[in-house]
């Protein structure tokens, strides 16, 4: 190193200062860029080719402690070579969840689609941040775009919008703007002085409602929940009784949260009758379709979001049902009027210059609570681009197709039951092992199978043939929810996994 040192000095013009070389690159860009070569080779062998590869494992299963040692988390002094840096990818990639295999049903997002992962590697290559023109041209315009053609399938003829990092964080976004809406003056005098808000969510509502009024300082207990029927659907006639509670216990109600495509059930609440609450008591109606949202590309399925047109804003998130990559979400508004960027603005001098030489409505970051923010809207743009509409709605007929495949394949299967006729694709059920199935209906009967769901979750984890989740809900024992997303899943993955799940409970 003294000697390279010795060596730059001599050199014509050279620069130092607090013992620092100022004179050309830090980085060796020859050996960097090899990096990447290698390591996008590896990426493209280890992740990409064997995406549809169900002879591949989904998870290769390491407990916490063994894990650690196999990867050598330590970060030291000094670097290490490229070689064991390429290696670290290798197993990072090993080591993880598989998320693009055909068998992966566990969580509502799945699958790989290739143009939104080139679209992500060209956004993280070029690394932009999307708050104004100047320093990301092409994807704020591409947002806009995206945007807009969203508005058009709710149905809205006009209104505005923002990605998001999270369907929790499109809830946050639509709960505060809704109480902005509701008291103006919040943004500057704060909370006190306010009444008691309140807002209204089913009983099946995601879990960033509660957090979302956390956050915000609503409280949450000020979150009514409203009772939902058997098939998890709010109950509209619950929520009027609520609403006329709240407003004879002196409360100011200004929200109704409805859901479309609950977490668990997959549950699609009644809109339009909702919307007329909404309407006759003077309430922001927000619909959470992060993950139902989708179903709005298909004509045959459309249906499900009935009334979504009557809603002020709308959470809905590509990344589930549509592969555009996590994350993918976005608010949508119908307010035209600029109430977003009213509600977030700051007015950073330092950003949102107003004598700049171009539009400046074209910075839209103000009205973002984010200073720095991902383009994701381009993953989704690309993907529709190469697809087009009726692209994206084959993949959700084709996913709704083989969730009631699935469907008539447990009915007629011993031992296997459903919860209830899922409605998208969300398909809950029990697998009752033989020893179970002469059992009397009881509390020793539901104890015995409210275990077997995690024995056989945790024999299929550590075999890593499939990853399927389970959870008890409202009352009723443990029981497997699958999800149908992937376009590369098959009904022969249908099949498979009612088979490993026989072959995996068969002793218990």
């Amino acid at each position: 190193v003294g000697v390279c040192k010795q060596e730059m000095l001599q050199k014509k013009n050279a620069v130092l200062v607090d013992g620092v070389i100022l004179n050309g690159p830090i980085m060796d860009s020859k050996a960097g860029e090899k990096f990447v070569e290698e390591a996008c080779k590896i990426i493209m062998e280890e992740v990409v080719q064997k995406a549809d590869d169900v002879t591949e494992k989904v998870c290769e299963w390491q407990a916490p402690e063994a894990l650690k040692q196999i990867l050598d988390l330590e970060m030291r002094d000094t670097g290490e070579c490229h070689q064991k840096i390429l290696q670290l990818c290798r197993d990072v990639i090993k080591y993880s969840v598989k998320t693009n295999h055909p068998r992966f049903f566990n969580q509502l997002y799945a699958g790989i689609d290739y143009y939104s992962l080139v679209a992500r590697f060209i956004t993280e290559a070029l690394n932009p941040s999307v708050y104004t023109y100047e320093v990301s041209p092409v994807f704020l315009l591409v947002e806009e775009a995206v945007i807009k053609k969203m508005i058009e399938f709710i149905g809205w003829e006009e209104g505005d919008g923002i990605f998001n990092p999270g369907g929790s964080v499109s809830n946050m976004y639509a709960m505060n703007l809704a109480r902005y809406k509701f008291c103006p003056e919040i943004k500057e005098k704060g909370l006190s002085g306010l009444p008691r808000l309140v807002l209204f969510a089913s009983e099946e509502c995601h879990y960033s409602m509660k957090k979302a009024a956390s956050f915000l300082g609503i409280g949450t207990e000020n979150v009514y929940f409203i009772k939902t029927d058997e098939r998890g659907k709010m109950i509209p006639e619950e929520l009027e009784k609520q609403v006329q509670r709240a407003r004879k216990e002196g409360s100011a109600p200004f929200l109704v949260c409805a859901t479309a495509g609950t977490t668990v059930l997959g549950a699609f609440d009644p809109l339009d009758k909702i919307a007329g609450i909404c309407e006759k008591h003077g309430l922001w109606l927000h619909v959470d379709a992060s993950w139902g949202g989708s179903a709005l590309i298909s004509r045959k399925h459309r249906r499900l979001l009935h009334g979504i047109h009557r809603a002020d804003s709308v959470a809905w998130n590509p990344h589930k049902m549509l592969l555009a990559g996590i994350q993918c979400c976005a608010l949508l508004v119908k307010d035209n009027s600029g109430l977003l960027k009213k509600c977030y603005s700051a007015e950073a001098a330092y950003l949102f210059q107003q004598d700049k030489f171009y539009d400046v409505s074209y910075d839209t970051g103000d009205k973002s609570i984010q200073c720095s923010r991902r383009p994701d809207a381009f993953k989704f743009w690309l993907m529709w681009k190469a697809l087009g509409t009726t692209g994206l709605e084959e993949r959700v007929n084709r996913a709704l197709a083989l969730a009631r495949y699935l469907v008539e394949e447990i009915k007629k299967r011993e031992g296997f039951q459903l919860l209830l006729e899922p409605e998208y694709a969300n398909i809950c059920f029990w697998y009752i092992p033989p020893s179970l199935r002469k059992m009397e209906d009881g509390p020793e009967f539901w104890q015995k199978l409210h275990q077997v769901a995690p024995i056989i979750k945790e024999r299929m984890m550590k075999k890593g043939s499939m990853m399927l989740g389970y959870q008890p809900h409202r009352g009723k024992v443990n029981f497997f929810r699958q999800v149908v997303i992937s376009p590369q899943v098959s009904r022969e993955d249908m099949d498979f996994l009612l088979d490993e799940i026989q072959l995996l409970a068969k002793d218990l």
